[in-house]
């Protein structure tokens, strides 16, 4: 059994798993392996004709596949379901939950660069074999692009001034290091917001890297499309960019929300909402494991 709480802590697990309405003979995705934690809660409650496909574009996230005839694991971005739900034969899905969460584990690994408490190379890739860094984003962007991405990605009021402050900074030296990033952005933030804001450089930079607001409207489209009637998709989101898209599908079955309507002026939205109201974590949970505080969680039922 993986050590799941050495990798990460899953997120509202009953709740989310409870959204996917399991059938014991059903065929599910978890998009987002991670440590294995909502994978192994899936599997207890599949029967033996049941089958569970685990996603995971990092190499690390492998070990913490279950071993289980039922489950199998696929080392790709999600952003490539139908491709690989297509190579496996599966048609039609039964259910499929992602958690847009960055895993701890990420975090807590001083190598990768993902947070400003450890003097790392500035790479941010959650798949370290191949793709662009966040040292090459910062180095190469020109200064109106990365005032987007701050902008865009971190929702920074002062992203225009941040772009300025790099691009005239890495005339004189390239940035290569979590280091040489802060030396540069910290005079820009306020003490009394200093750690969020940080934060927020980091979210934008791994975003853009890691391309995740392309992925997630691909794995929507894909999974709205693979959804037997009556079929679940059940999304955790931690950030109003990506939740806003994920609104957007649940209600309308597109990222810009633009609902369709028939003659009639009825909805002609692929998925229903289950939950009109979202589902956030209780304060014991937030309590024990800070990094759910912004969780939201969403569900949606292909419509017949």
């Amino acid at each position: 059994m993986p050590q799941i709480d050495t990798y990460h802590v899953p997120v509202l697990l009953h709740e989310t798993v409870d959204g996917l309405n399991i059938h014991a003979d059903g065929v599910y995705v978890d998009v987002t392996l991670g440590g294995g934690g909502h994978s192994t809660e899936i599997l207890k409650r599949l029967g033996a004709n049941g089958h569970l496909y685990s996603f995971d574009q990092d190499a690390d996230a492998e070990k913490n596949c279950p071993q289980d005839a039922r489950c199998t694991f696929v080392r790709s971005n999600f952003r490539y379901l139908r491709n690989w739900m297509r190579y496996h034969g599966v048609e039609q899905l039964d259910g499929l939950l992602a958690d847009l969460g960055v895993s701890s584990h990420h975090f807590d690994d001083e190598s990768r660069g993902f947070s400003f408490r450890f003097e790392a190379p500035l790479d941010m890739r959650m798949n370290g074999r191949g793709g662009q860094t966040a040292a090459d984003v910062v180095n190469g962007y020109d200064e109106e692009r990365l005032a987007n991405i701050f902008r865009l990605y971190g929702e920074l009021k002062n992203g225009r001034r941040l772009a300025q402050i790099i691009a005239r900074q890495r005339q004189e030296q390239p940035f290569m290091t979590v280091n040489d990033l802060l030396t540069a952005v910290r005079p820009l933030m306020g003490r009394d917001r200093e750690k969020k804001d940080l934060a927020k450089v980091f979210q934008a930079l791994r975003i853009e890297v890691n391309r995740e607001m392309d992925a997630l409207h691909e794995m929507l489209s894909s999974a709205t499309e693979l959804l037997r009637p009556g079929g679940r998709l059940v999304v955790l989101t931690y950030h109003s960019l990506e939740d806003r898209m994920v609104k957007n599908f649940f209600r309308s079955g597109n990222a810009q929300g633009l609902v369709e309507e028939d003659f009639y002026g009825n909805r002609l939205s692929p998925l229903r909402p289950v939950n009109n109201k979202v589902i956030v974590p209780s304060a014991e949970e937030q309590a024990a494991n800070p990094r759910s505080r912004s969780a939201k969680l969403r569900i949606a039922e292909k419509q017949h």
